[in-house]
């Protein structure tokens, strides 16, 4: 399917001649076919040769400008229509702006009511006009509603447009602007809007605002389906979602892949833009407050979050003034703050940078894999792991790590990986490993360390006679004052533990490596069950000990409490 907009001033013809052309009223309202006047989005279709070719028809009254916008932004090419007797009009001319603002490309020019006044000077005007913008020169036909006139050849243009539009990647992330919602009898609440990318199937589990939807029915061109592949205009019945629920300006979207922001950085398309506009992009249309960083480039600031990424182009308009003010194209989706002086200059020459996916890396050194992908930005950097690393950043932090560890390796047998983590600032531990290759370290047992290293001689020494001790007595773990007599802090026991040296039972308390083992040999000695006090008194020991050794015991499901103060051996 293709679907294309149609544009242009009140009363220029724009239903009438979709209705010519598919037989169907686009005009889905009543007091719009009473009045003659296109007030919201209307939609019909029909078939021309070998393509399906949908027809959104948009209102062309001033007053009805957001609602022509909701229907211009997610379209892929227009029908620009003027009539012969009028030519070009104020509405003309904001239509325009619109989709030269929206970027759109590919068009054709419908000269209407040939049959009331020569076209051609119609067509040299707007022909004039189309030129200067993203359209650039589009091919015209003149048309009259009345007596059919030039239809034949329209449709045969429209079909070469149609069949030049760019195809759709049908494996890309669903981002379906709602445009309408209502409730079907039986069914429930549907929704419609115009699939530009991806595919949407029965079953699939969406994203709408905060919530997790369910794909109920889908329709297309009137027909149910299964599944329907970009582009099309598409009806999603959606399971347990109240119509309250949903306006126009919602988003249906793939989970987990798109990156919601209400402040992003842009470049405009206009020299001169008001601080407190209406931003428009796909059927939204929400305030946004403007912050000029350079000669072309803004950060915007919008009342509620947008699911942007890099290279999307919207517009900026000033409904007081009732014109369009700006067209932008989106650079940034998690922009820096600006909260020094001077940064909001040094954003604006840090945004002329073309590499932005080289810029986003060096600013933030690690980013996870998925989110160029969720940002619009192409993969750049080292992949490390799940993330993509800023190749300087990794030198520097690597030879960082490497001093960081060599100072710790002094007091113990190496760094535990999360304090290594913490002081180089990485944002996940599972990078230390991949930023410690070719240094000649080690990740092993929660420490930083060189392959095959022990505890540092003195700490090796202490360890030692902690053990021969408890040789002799197993479960009389030394006092916190003995550790610190033989120079056994904190850092020295967790690495001596880490190492299989000695066993730790509670914060300070330690014990020989085989503690557990021969304390489930002597308490299976015991008559069944035994108290705390009968297992202190058979492993010759203290309630320092042995209320943690037993706790320790139950979560490795070695003893069982049975509840009365009493365990039993497992």
């Amino acid at each position: 399917m293709r679907v294309i907009v149609t544009a242009g001033h009140v009363d220029h013809g724009k239903s009438t001649l979709v209705r010519r052309l598919t037989g169907m009223e686009p005009d889905r309202w009543a007091e719009e076919r009473r009045r003659g006047l296109t007030i919201d989005l209307g939609f019909a279709w029909t078939r021309l040769g070998d393509e399906d070719v949908a027809f959104v028809d948009v209102p062309g009254h001033e007053r009805f400008v957001p609602n022509m916008l909701a229907g211009a932004g997610p379209a892929p090419a227009v029908l620009f229509v003027v009539a012969a007797d009028e030519g070009w009009m104020p509405q003309s001319a904001e239509h325009l702006a619109a989709l030269d603002a929206f970027g759109v490309r590919r068009g054709l020019l419908v000269v209407t009511k040939a049959d009331r006044a020569d076209p051609a000077a119609a067509t040299a005007s707007a022909l004039k006009e189309i030129a200067a913008t993203s359209l650039g020169a589009v091919p015209t036909v003149a048309v009259s509603g009345t007596t059919g006139r030039g239809f034949d050849e329209l449709r045969a243009a429209i079909g070469t447009l149609a069949g030049g539009l760019p195809a759709p990647d049908p494996d890309a992330d669903v981002r379906l602007w709602i445009d309408r919602a209502f409730t079907v009898s039986g069914a429930g609440t549907v929704v419609t809007g115009t699939l530009a990318a991806g595919t949407i199937a029965v079953g699939d589990e969406l994203v709408l605002g905060d919530a997790r939807v369910k794909v109920r029915g889908l329709q297309a061109l009137g027909k149910s389906h299964d599944r329907v592949t970009a582009v099309a205009r598409v009806a999603v019945n959606l399971r347990g979602t109240a119509k309250t629920d949903v306006r126009r300006g919602d988003v249906l979207l793939t989970p987990g892949r798109w990156h919601a922001t209400a402040e992003f950085d842009v470049r405009l398309r206009a020299a001169d833009v008001h601080r407190n506009l209406v931003l428009h992009f796909g059927t939204a249309a929400v305030p946004v407050r403007v912050r000029p960083l350079g000669t072309d480039t803004a950060r915007l600031t919008t009342a509620s979050a947008l699911p942007l990424r890099v290279g999307d182009r919207g517009l900026l308009r000033d409904p007081g003034e009732h014109r369009i003010a700006a067209g932008f194209d989106v650079l940034d989706v998690r922009p820096p703050s600006l909260a020094r002086r001077g940064a909001a200059r040094a954003r604006g020459e840090e945004l002329a940078d073309p590499d932005l996916a080289g810029t986003y890396l060096r600013r933030h050194g690690f980013v996870p894999a998925g989110d160029f992908a969720a940002m619009g930005l192409p993969e750049t950097g080292d992949r490390v792991g799940d993330w993509f690393a800023d190749p300087a950043r990794v030198a520097g932090l690597r030879a960082e790590a490497v001093a960081l560890v060599r100072g710790w390796d002094a007091l113990a047998a190496g760094m535990p990986v999360e304090a290594l983590r913490q002081r180089l600032g990485l944002p996940a531990p599972d990078l230390v490993g991949p930023l410690l290759a070719g240094t000649g370290f080690e990740v092993a047992g929660g420490l930083v360390r060189r392959p095959g290293a022990g505890l540092a001689p003195a700490v090796g020494k202490a360890v030692e006679t902690v053990v021969e001790r408890l040789a002799e007595h197993p479960f009389r773990a030394p006092e916190a004052d003995e550790l610190r007599a033989l120079g056994l802090g904190r850092r020295e026991l967790a690495a001596a533990v880490r190492l299989g040296r000695l066993t730790a039972v509670a914060e300070g308390v330690v014990l020989g490596p085989d503690a557990e083992e021969r304390a489930v040999a002597e308490l299976r000695g015991l008559p069944q069950p035994f108290t705390v006090s009968e297992a202190r008194r058979a492993l010759d020991s203290t309630r320092r000990v042995m209320i943690p050794l037993l706790e320790r015991l139950d979560a490795a499901g070695k003893t069982e409490p049975l509840g009365d103060g009493t365990r039993r051996t497992s």
